[in-house]
């Protein structure tokens, strides 16, 4: 059964996503252009989740992209994994939207909890693995061939066979998350996406975060008002207790601006 998507993006809106990114439109759909594409998304978008303690209205897939490109702000697997979706459509590329469960500490967690995407290219045999959502994720994306160890900037990954014909990320041999093999439609996170706005036990509820990586392979992180740094082997922490530098640390550190801070719990 072929799966029927909305409407593709028009020509501005592609013109102003490419440009948040700081990409070039490809000429073809080709792996050098997902390559680049996913490498500038991951290293310019941060991965957050401050509009949920701000209580903010939010919008998944093509819903999400007034916020990425017009207000310049990062989100959270749905609106990142599903707005990029609508922007690989319009360029070309054959993509589907897949549901994974996030392992903690080696347990999956709720099914459809996470979003990435499997992406054709006109120049490869094999499909590849996108995701420019995920906290532990790749700079690139993977080569879609279970059993071949992939280097990336952010560690060594591989994608392995699991049951009922579902697939396996791991991350230097730790499991990230399980992906089914049935596409979906973005529609069908929807009920999931309010447990993750609404739940008490939501992990996007429990833990204020914003997180980007460096061009060194490193990672900056604000977590509550804790800003952590890792470049070239080694880590910072500090405590921003000032409200100004908070701020200036979401612009400076992840290009956000924020006229209300989040609440933080202490």
């Amino acid at each position: 059964m072929t799966l029927t998507h909305g409407p593709l993006l028009d020509d501005r809106t592609v013109a102003a996503y490419l440009r948040r990114i700081g990409a070039e439109r490809p000429g073809e759909p080709t792996s050098a252009a997902l390559r680049d594409l996913h490498d500038r998304h991951v290293m310019t978008v941060p991965f957050e989740n401050v509009d949920f303690h701000l209580r903010e209205p939010m919008g998944i897939g093509a819903a999400a992209l007034d916020k990425i490109i017009a207000r310049r702000r990062g989100g959270t697997c749905y609106e990142l994994n599903g707005a990029f979706f609508e922007l690989l459509r319009a360029l070309g590329f054959r993509a589907e939207v897949l549901a994974g469960r996030v392992a903690d500490d080696g347990a999956l967690g709720p099914i459809i909890g996470h979003m990435a995407l499997r992406v054709h290219t006109t120049d490869s045999p094999d499909p590849w693995l996108v995701d420019v959502g995920f906290g532990r994720g790749t700079r690139h994306p993977l080569r879609w061939v279970p059993g071949l160890p992939q280097q990336d900037p952010h560690g060594a990954f591989e994608l392995a066979r699991a049951p009922h014909g579902d697939t396996d990320l791991l991350r230097d041999g730790r499991l990230q998350y399980r992906l089914e093999d049935r596409p979906r439609l973005v529609a069908d996170f929807e009920a999931m996406w309010w447990w993750y706005q609404h739940a008490p036990e939501s992990p996007h509820l429990r833990h204020l975060y914003c997180t980007i990586p460096t061009r060194d392979g490193g990672r900056v992180t604000l977590s509550g008002t804790t800003l952590t740094v890792r470049e070239n082997g080694g880590k910072s922490t500090v405590v921003i207790e000032d409200e100004d530098e908070l701020r200036e640390t979401y612009r400076s550190r992840f290009g956000v601006e924020l006229p209300d801070l989040p609440p933080v719990t202490r």
